[in-house]
């Protein structure tokens, strides 16, 4: 962030050419500067290109309030944080002003005194943008002191009148006044607090303990609800619903290529210790955890009312890596990488990040998870090989080749079943599993892969497999 401008005073900034204009001005120009330059207006949101950006572009240029409709984990609050990128750098604010009172016309009593004793001489401060931006997550309890403000008890003790506005303590609206304020879960609130709400956003002035406070109060409102609560129970008031200018449907990804890129964005990373293996995800794991993902969106034994958010697909990439840390310290191997013998981990990471349309004890949670688990990864396997081309594999297991996987079974042991068996060398390749620069294989990344494939055998019937304690045993 650049220095603020040196203007001190109202006179300075008079002489600065400075013009005020309102937030949505703001917002509007910002917006059709970036426009033209064809700069990102919504850096790190994936996926909403050619969907909800349009809409809030639109709903930006025609100076709308708007709400976010969509499930939990499809960016609604970091789309409404964000917009704070199109606000101006910098904003001159009245010195010991309560409500980032504009020198030109200040709103707040405090305000209006200092300027109207110190005149063109007020002093002024620089507001940064990333402090023009309120946010309050609704809950039944909050009250209208909360939003718009209370009598202060102390300042009436001082000995003013309950109809000074000096006695007022204003809420978290009226401090964003000349920003952005955003409502998560608009429904939640009370009903009448909702009614409070109308007034704020239609005629721009609230009302406090039975008298009204005319504040010219200068906002940009994003709100954010569920779909269901907003549309179909009744729980958000129409008056409400209707000075919301536009309502914008969000979505979860589309596409595995968008679920990944968002995954790679938003998986935490760490500092890594000294000697610490390397992490590698091959690209056939990585696609089958946003398969999995996918799949429980389209699952009728999962509740598609509370959704399943991306970070389903982070936690469980995060907990693969996890697994496939661990594996690589107890085995001293310098590179780690997930492994098929892995997934049974991440059921831990899903079932708390999904609501089940019903439970009981024939399909417990962790039962359902383990068979999108299995589909995830036939689905995968199906897309990355052509089944064909395993029949030397096939043919080996049919003449007595057994295989035991295991959590421990070092990744050494793989490259020589690897090279043993006719046809194995190049399925691994075909899946990446060697470095493209020098052909040289990594023997945990060819682990993973043969464990890719012999499951996706499996799963296609052509060689079966037997559990055993800290293990599996493929054979014909």
């Amino acid at each position: 962030m650049s220095h603020p401008p040196v203007a001190a005073t109202i006179a300075e900034l008079r002489s600065s050419g400075w013009r005020s204009r309102t937030v949505k001005e703001e917002l509007r120009a910002n917006l059709l500067e970036r426009l033209a330059s064809g700069a990102e207006i919504l850096p790190t949101v994936i996926g909403y290109d050619e969907t909800v950006l349009p809409a809030i572009e639109n709903a930006i240029l025609a100076g709308h309030d708007l709400v976010f409709l969509g499930e939990r984990g499809q960016a609604k609050t970091r789309m409404a944080r964000l917009l704070v990128g199109l606000l101006d750098e910098w904003l001159p604010v009245v010195r010991g002003g309560e409500l980032n009172d504009d020198p030109y016309a200040p709103v707040s009593p405090a305000a209006r005194a200092i300027v109207e004793r110190d005149g063109e001489d007020t002093p002024i401060d620089w507001l940064p943008r990333d402090r023009r931006y309120a946010e309050k997550l609704a809950t039944p309890d909050i009250t209208i002191a909360d939003l718009i403000g209370e009598v202060d008890p102390i300042k009436v003790a001082e000995g003013r009148y309950l109809s000074d506005e000096l006695t007022l303590h204003y809420g978290l609206i009226p401090r964003a006044n000349r920003g952005i304020v955003a409502i998560n879960e608009l429904p939640d609130l009370a009903e009448r607090i909702q009614v409070g709400l109308l007034n704020v956003l239609e005629e721009r002035d609230v009302q406090i303990r039975g008298f009204t406070v005319r504040l010219a109060l200068d906002l940009f409102v994003v709100a954010s609800a569920n779909p269901e609560d907003y549309t179909s129970r009744g729980r958000i008031i129409t008056p409400l619903k209707d000075r919301l200018g536009s309502q914008i449907r969000t979505h979860y990804p589309r596409t595995l290529g968008h679920e990944l890129r968002i995954v790679a964005q938003e998986k935490q990373r760490f500092a890594p210790a000294e000697a610490e293996p390397t992490v590698v995800v091959p690209a056939f794991m990585e696609e089958l955890v946003a398969e999995l993902t996918h799949l429980a969106r389209r699952s009728p034994e999962i509740s598609q009312r509370s959704g399943v958010s991306v970070r389903v697909s982070v936690a469980n990439m995060e907990i693969l890596e996890a697994v496939a840390l661990k594996r690589a310290v107890r085995l001293a191997e310098s590179v780690a990488v997930p492994r098929v013998s892995d997934l049974g981990a991440i059921v831990a990471s899903t079932v708390g990040k999904v609501e089940l349309e019903s439970v009981g004890d024939e399909a417990p949670e962790e039962r359902i998870v383990e068979r999108l688990i299995t589909k995830a990864l036939y689905a995968t396997f199906n897309r990355r090989v052509i089944l064909d081309d395993l029949d030397g594999v096939v043919e080996a297991f049919e003449g007595g080749f057994t295989v035991e996987t295991g959590d421990l079974t070092p990744s050494r042991e793989y490259v020589a079943w690897m090279r043993e068996v006719p046809g194995m060398g190049a399925a691994v390749h075909a899946l990446g599993a060697f470095d493209a620069t020098d052909g040289a294989e990594e023997p945990a990344v060819v682990a993973s892969a043969v464990e890719f494939l012999l499951e996706g055998l499996h799963l296609a019937r052509r060689i079966n497999k037997d559990r055993i304690p800290g293990g599996t045993v493929y054979h014909r």
